[in-house]
């Protein structure tokens, strides 16, 4: 028997005739299964919901046009997906498209377009339906329930303490080179973790190898929209498959009020780590505002994340920029850069578990007076750089050769000059026969153009 929860949209009338023809029909095969039908939102909806979610063996979302236009079941399918990372793998997602067969667009293409999806279109597939969906359930491993220790006179449990992590040799995989014209997806922000519109570049593979090391700190340097998120993404991504620890900051999400002063800022930064390390202690039950913002926030990371951690933790922080213009911003990156040093003076110390991975644009020297007592200058630094004529001559293969001939090719790099986010949405243009190239040309410098936001 496994446990099922079924995402359908509220108030879409076949979506809900076929949720409950699946709910039946898993029930009668022995099956637990959960819909959730709730039409408002409160804190008590999402709770429940987000339990139903982590407690489930699988999740059936049923994709028609208007869920997957839905802020409410892409909410639910990243809770699911999630859930799924800090739990090996479950619950496992079982997509049904209903009606729809178009593109996904962000956030859940990138979690559900690598998974096969089952496909219902009229009340004709129902049986077939079921009976994919039982079958994949039939592959779904059940979660295992902790066995019953029974414990006799003399016996003690005794905590073994986990050594400190050490650096692992890998094979870095080579990026297989996929042939167009691919499916076309919605371009602008991260690149999702599954698509082949992602270009590899140097510094992806000198990324990875220092993760592997294990680095104290990775710098991520590179102007606005040129990737730094995407490679950042596939770089947390590698370490946990490789049985890391990992968490993303990403201060572009951090409010006003987040920002204000030291104190609610190191309080926010610690309790987003322990929501994503799911840590049973909270900044509220260790902070003594005695001690200074800089010694509470050292001592949780220190006593709570990474004294009770069985292996590495990699830490992402994106959209560093945002500190760089905050009063307290030197306090922050110097808090780093000490870490950083005890690292090197006890490398069996706590800090050995811990790798910080830092992207940024901004030169830093431009906002901190003292750059000994900050990380920039520290740690192994990378710098993204434009698309080289290579990398271009692939992404249009992959786009499907809109560029028609040497001559556009020629004059398509000269006027991008390779910026990542540039060339990918000039190709997508083209591809999607939105403009045609003379057109692009024309209007590449206006403001109300294509490239107008960037």
């Amino acid at each position: 028997m496994k446990q099922v929860v079924i995402l359908v949209k509220s108030d879409e009338a076949q979506d809900q005739k076929l949720a409950t023809h699946i709910e039946t029909s898993l029930r009668q095969s022995g099956h637990s299964v959960f819909v959730d039908r709730e039409s408002q939102t409160s804190m008590a909806w999402a709770s429940n919901l987000t339990h139903q979610i982590k407690s489930a063996d699988a999740i059936v979302p049923l994709l028609s046009d208007a869920a997957c236009q839905s802020e409410i079941i892409s909410f639910q399918i990243e809770v699911a997906h999630d859930a799924a990372q800090k739990q090996n793998g479950q619950p496992a997602m079982i997509p049904c498209r209903v009606g729809f067969t178009g593109d996904l667009a962000e956030p859940i293409a990138g979690i559900l377009a690598p998974i096969t999806h089952l496909l219902w279109e009229t009340e004709e597939d129902n049986i077939d339906v079921i009976k994919d969906l039982n079958e994949r359930l039939q592959r779904v491993e059940s979660r295992s329930k902790p066995s019953k220790l029974e414990l006799k006179p003399g016996l003690r449990l005794v905590a073994r303490s986990a050594p400190a992590p050490k650096p692992i040799r890998v094979t870095i995989p080579v990026q297989k080179k996929p042939k167009g014209p691919l499916p076309l997806e919605p371009v602008g922000g991260a690149v999702p973790l599954h698509s082949d519109f992602y270009m590899s570049r140097g510094v992806d593979k000198e990324f990875r190898e220092a993760l592997t090391r294990y680095d104290s700190i990775v710098l991520l340097k590179g102007a606005r929209q040129i990737g730094k998120t995407s490679l950042l993404a596939r770089g947390l991504q590698m370490a946990r498959t490789r049985g890391a620890k990992v968490a993303l900051t990403d201060f572009q999400k951090f409010n006003a009020s987040n920002l204000s002063d030291v104190s609610r800022f190191y309080i926010s930064l610690a309790e987003s780590l322990a929501e994503q390390l799911e840590l049973n202690v909270l900044p509220s039950d260790t902070w003594d505002e005695r001690r200074g913002p800089n010694v509470n926030f050292e001592r949780f990371v220190r006593r709570e994340v990474l004294k009770n951690m069985k292996t590495q933790l990699v830490w992402g922080l994106d959209e560093v920029d945002r500190l760089f213009s905050c009063s307290f911003g030197s306090e922050v990156f110097g808090l780093f850069r000490s870490w950083h040093n005890e690292r090197a003076l006890d490398p069996s110390g706590p800090w050995a578990g811990l790798t910080l991975s830092i992207a940024y644009a901004t030169e830093a020297h431009l906002f901190i007076s003292d750059m000994n007592q900050s990380p920039f200058n520290v740690g192994t630094r990378l710098t993204l750089e434009d698309f080289d004529i290579d990398q271009i001559r692939e992404l249009d293969n992959r786009y499907g050769n809109p560029l028609k001939n040497e001559e556009e090719f020629q004059q398509f790099r000269n006027l991008l000059g390779g910026h990542p986010y540039l060339v990918r949405r000039g190709l997508h243009e083209l591809a999607s026969k939105k403009i045609d190239f003379t057109t692009l040309k024309t209007e590449a410098d206006k403001d109300d153009g294509i490239f107008g936001d960037h």
